[in-house]
């Protein structure tokens, strides 16, 4: 597995670095990083294209396996946004639906063996292609600044143009003119954490468990008995982000919600 390369740190650097595109044809800053981009949409075709069609299928009577399956996740992710937000929460509801699936989908890429799917590439022209969309903070970035779109959009739906603006400028320490220098500091900084802890969370987690798939692979290269270690190891480290691979999209879900739910609040 890892022998094929010069060194393990071209081994763990080999599996870390994105298919990218310039568009910028003097080689400027920006680039697409193609694999993310096209493993994130088809898992989103598929995900939301099997919710779909089970949404159509749906009946009064006695439900198929594939109807309880849907019911439980979406009273799952009903109940869990009751809690944070007592307005109507059809939306939200139905985003948190899509943000969950579509995050456990990219997350669980994790679990497929990384050589194999460069081994795969490789065999038609492709020598990168980073398989897991959430270890790349292009990703998670583009996902909490979407989030934080909606907030800022609910923010003026509720509160109106001029409330939104009033809050921006006198809260937290009131509407005396001196003070709204600093209250739109403290606003600004609120607004810039929430994408930043978003994004960073669910990269940083994604990230450092790739590192130590990639890490365990490595004693394939020593022997059989690095093989039968690292099968346990990779078995062990498998387990534990199947609770992993979840959790973290249940933690960007909720926050998700209890981010627009705080839009909507009036101080």
């Amino acid at each position: 597995m890892a022998g094929a390369y010069e060194s393990p740190s071209q081994f763990i650097e080999h599996h870390l670095t994105n298919l990218t595109v310039k568009t910028d044809p003097t080689g400027g800053f920006w680039t697409i990083n193609v694999d993310s981009v096209i493993t994130a949409v088809v898992l989103g075709l598929i995900g939301f294209g099997f919710l779909y069609s089970i949404s159509r299928k749906v009946t009064q009577g006695v439900p198929g396996k594939a109807q309880a399956f849907f019911e439980v996740l979406y009273e799952f992710v009903d109940t869990q946004i009751k809690d944070v937000y007592s307005g109507d929460r059809k939306f939200i509801v139905s985003l948190g639906l899509c943000v969950f699936v579509w995050i456990t989908l990219m997350n669980a890429m994790k679990f497929l063996p990384v050589e194999w799917l460069a081994q795969g590439f490789a065999l038609v022209g492709i020598p990168y292609w980073k398989p897991v969309p959430t270890a790349d903070l292009n990703t998670t970035l583009a996902l909490s600044l979407s989030v934080i779109g909606l907030v800022i959009f609910f923010s003026f739906k509720a509160k109106g143009f001029g409330g939104y603006i009033h809050e921006l400028f006198c809260t937290p320490f009131g509407s005396f003119p001196l003070l709204w220098p600093i209250n739109f500091v403290f606003q600004l900084i609120e607004l810039v954490a929430k994408p930043l802890s978003l994004a960073l969370r669910l990269y940083g987690n994604m990230y450092a468990g790739e590192i130590i798939f990639l890490l365990i692979a490595l004693l394939a290269g020593a022997g059989i008995g690095g093989v039968i270690f690292g099968a346990l190891l990779h078995a062990g480290w498998a387990i534990f982000h199947i609770l992993v691979v979840p959790l973290q999209a249940f933690i960007f879900m909720m926050l998700t919600a209890v981010y627009i739910a705080m839009a909507h609040e009036h101080h």
